[in-house]
């Protein structure tokens, strides 16, 4: 083999070596995403609503722990049963066990102070 060919192998084997590190390491926000779903929180959006990446992105590599619930069908012309059910108007919209919802982006904090749920430090 020319070292072209060695040279790109290399490449893809260290490539495909960080990709699976990085997957596998957990995220910073993985224990506090968990523990909002624990607590009872809900996480409604929509995958074309720029407030939800947002609110999904303060979570990093956790985002994938969160109580999320997508409220919109292919075409985002429509809504899901469970969000026609469950009277969600706008997005993104936070539902916690008092009952009480808010709406649009919440800080970190706020899910904190509103769930019980502890942040991690720095």
């Amino acid at each position: 083999m020319n070292k072209f060919v060695i040279g790109i192998i290399v490449f893809i084997v260290l490539f495909i070596g960080g990709i699976v590190w990085y997957q596998s390491t957990p995220g910073k926000y993985d224990s506090f995403a968990m523990c909002l779903e624990e607590s009872g929180a809900k996480f409604f959006g929509a995958y074309w609503c720029p407030a939800c990446q947002s609110q999904k992105a303060l979570f990093g590599k956790s985002k994938n722990e969160l109580p999320y619930i997508e409220c919109s069908l292919p075409g985002g012309q429509q809504q899901t049963q469970i969000c026609k059910d469950e009277k969600i108007e706008s997005y993104p919209t936070w539902e916690f066990t008092d009952g009480e919802r808010l709406s649009g982006e919440l800080s970190l904090a706020q899910l904190a102070e509103k769930t019980g749920c502890e942040l991690p430090t720095e």
